[in-house]
């Protein structure tokens, strides 16, 4: 798939929305104000070892007292639409119970003022910054954390209800579950398969009971999920390397979209986990597979996998395409692999929606002396993109939006701020913000 130039505008149809995406725990900084209570990522990112650069998100972008600058630079690069998320120890200092007013005061400005400047608002209510207080009491292992969850979202919706037509639940529950408990490298930092399943359940029955709650509460909205996905390509046709792509691809992609969709975990990967599956209750699948309106996807790279018997499952050994661009995250530059995604969802999944949650690459940006951000291949990165977007749009496949990751450079979790996925370039010393060349070209196209 060519990537030389972006698409032409008129291969998307009228009403699809271009913007970028963020979460609060990666902008905002702010973690001691306002009544904001303390997360399992404040804790995680301050245990010495466990962010690359041995950086917080205590600062991070200083969204939560810049968040106007932010806005009239959205507004700046004729973005449609916005996605951030909210933070629920913002909202909820304990998790449940005690409501802090002066953070829902934040999130209604903010949707307020994205509303003034004609760009639509996306809410996330979970990217992965769980209450402290939930977090000592087991966390996304109890299912009691499932249920606190569906009480924090309601009252989230009662607020902004009104202003906020689309919602997603979690942010990649597959991140949450796997990376902070079966590899250790995010919050709450464990290497446990068994709690990496008991998190993933939990996380979806969170979801479920989130929907059915805020479905009572608000018939008309548009509620859904954003998952991670991956195609896993083999490294040769010979069959052993044939199955591990499919079992990489059970892990990552249908350990979550069959659950959503069909009420059914896989039987292959089933089987595989049987001896360190948690309790599932009869009625646990029914609930998570509840109707959704949207499904958005963080599609970012491929998995090319290789058979090596020295890999337990559910580890995957991947192998680097060493011909391809490669960001600073080492992920390889595939756009084929989102139109892959897509037109493989729409056909085997169905839902009555998609778009591009999160899209976008890590590149070795600087501000040269004449204060421009020169990122080509971000540029290509996304020229490819959205062509891949064009070409599934065409074979009918109902995606609605696309959002690029991220607005701004940010807090990029384990690796602190070693990374640069930003539109917008942050001198994180002056909080100065500087728009790169793919933030032009962008929109340019938006507006072309």
């Amino acid at each position: 798939m060519t990537a030389d130039r972006f698409p032409e505008r008129s291969a998307f149809p009228p009403g699809f929305l271009f913007g970028a995406a963020t979460s609060a725990y990666q902008i905002e900084g702010a973690v001691e104000q306002d009544g904001r209570g303390p997360s399992w990522w404040d804790r995680f990112a301050h245990t010495p070892g466990c962010i690359r650069d041995g950086s917080t998100g205590d600062q991070a972008c200083e969204h939560y007292q810049r968040w106007r600058e932010d806005l009239d630079l959205m507004h700046s690069l004729n973005l449609q639409a916005y996605r951030f998320s909210v933070a629920w120890p913002r909202v909820l200092p304990d998790g449940r119970g005690r409501l802090n007013p002066a953070g829902l005061d934040f999130y209604e400005r903010l949707v307020d003022g994205l509303l003034e400047r004609g760009i639509v608002p996306y809410a996330t209510l979970y990217h992965w910054d769980l209450p402290l207080t939930l977090a000592d009491a087991g966390g996304w292992q109890s299912r009691d954390t499932s249920s606190a969850f569906a009480d924090y979202a309601v009252q989230v919706m009662r607020r902004l209800g009104d202003r906020v037509a689309r919602w997603s639940r979690l942010n990649e529950p597959r991140c949450s579950a796997y990376v902070g408990h079966l590899e250790g490298r995010h919050a709450p930092g464990l290497r446990d398969l068994r709690a990496t399943l008991s998190a993933a359940h939990h996380l979806l029955l969170g979801h479920g009971l989130a929907m059915q709650a805020m479905r009572a509460e608000s018939p008309s909205a548009q509620l859904g999920i954003v998952l991670d996905v991956k195609p896993y390509t083999a490294a040769d046709e010979g069959a052993l390397h044939q199955q591990a792509a499919w079992r990489a691809d059970g892990v990552f992609n249908r350990w979550f979209l069959d659950p959503l969709f069909r009420a059914e975990y896989p039987t292959d990967v089933l089987a595989a986990y049987a001896a360190h599956m948690p309790d599932v209750l009869a009625t646990d699948l029914a609930t998570i597979a509840q109707p959704l309106d949207h499904l958005g996807l963080n599609y970012y790279t491929r998995g090319h996998v290789l058979h090596d018997p020295s890999r337990p499952f559910p580890q995957a050994a991947e192998q680097r395409v060493n011909a391809a661009h490669h960001s600073t995250m080492e992920w390889e530059d595939w756009p084929e692999g989102l139109y892959r995604m897509l037109t493989r969802i729409h056909r085997e999944y169905a839902p009555k929606a998609l778009f591009v949650a999160e899209n976008g690459a890590a590149e070795p940006d600087r501000v040269d002396a004449d204060g421009r951000v020169r990122d080509p291949d971000r540029q290509r990165y996304l020229q490819g993109h959205l062509r891949a977007c064009a070409k599934a749009l065409e074979e009918g496949v109902p995606l609605d939006a696309y959002l690029v990751w991220s607005l701004m450079d940010n807090f990029e979790w384990g690796r602190g701020y070693t990374q640069r996925f930003g539109l917008v370039h942050v001198d994180y010393a002056t909080q100065r913000r500087t728009p790169k060349e793919s933030a032009l070209a962008y929109a340019a196209f938006i507006r072309s």
